[in-house]
């Protein structure tokens, strides 16, 4: 029994070692999202811009969008929005998520770093963000004309990202 005790720690170490491998080599953006193949949830939020004026998950439209979940506090957002703001310029169309943030902040940041959304809905409670099952900003949601939910991204998106895994699905959508 003294012996076994003396090796219990190796074998604990060769029983986690493969766990520890394949945990590894597993994509932290590629989570799975039960919102897949769904509609955008239901939301009554007032945009960034005027607190005073409501949009729903109605005024995303009948054409493709990013939906892009974003935030004054966090960091990756800050690296990721000039690229959405190249993206804007290209024809792109993305609707802001401002999570869990102070609207005044958003404000700011939408002036001084140039606004590359149609609109962006201030999600204060963090409601929509639980609803769409955010983790963390940025997230952004390939969503369809039909308002389906068709990609789910977590991380910046940046230009591997779009030319890989967004770009050709966002195009794909828009000749549907």
């Amino acid at each position: 029994m003294g012996r076994f005790k003396l090796f219990l720690p190796l074998i604990i170490l060769l029983i986690l070692l493969p766990l520890f491998y394949v945990g590894l080599r597993l994509d932290p953006s590629a989570m799975p999202s039960a919102l897949i193949g769904n509609p955008v949830p239901e939301f009554r939020l007032s945009k960034v811009a005027n607190a005073d004026e409501f949009v729903t998950e109605a005024n995303i439209g009948d054409q493709p969008v990013l939906l892009n979940v974003w935030a004054t506090w966090c960091f990756a957002c800050k690296a990721e929005h000039p690229y959405l703001n190249k993206l804007a310029e290209q024809g792109i169309r993305i609707i802001g998520v401002n999570y869990k943030d102070e609207r005044s902040a958003a404000q700011k940041w939408l002036r001084d770093l140039h606004n590359p959304y149609l609109f962006s809905v201030y999600d204060d409670e963090g409601r929509l963000g639980l609803d769409l099952g955010v983790t963390g900003a940025p997230e952004t949601y390939l969503v369809g004309g039909d308002g389906v939910i068709h990609y789910r991204h977590i991380g910046v998106v940046n230009d591997k990202v779009w030319s890989e895994t967004l770009g050709p699905m966002y195009r794909e959508l828009e000749g549907q």
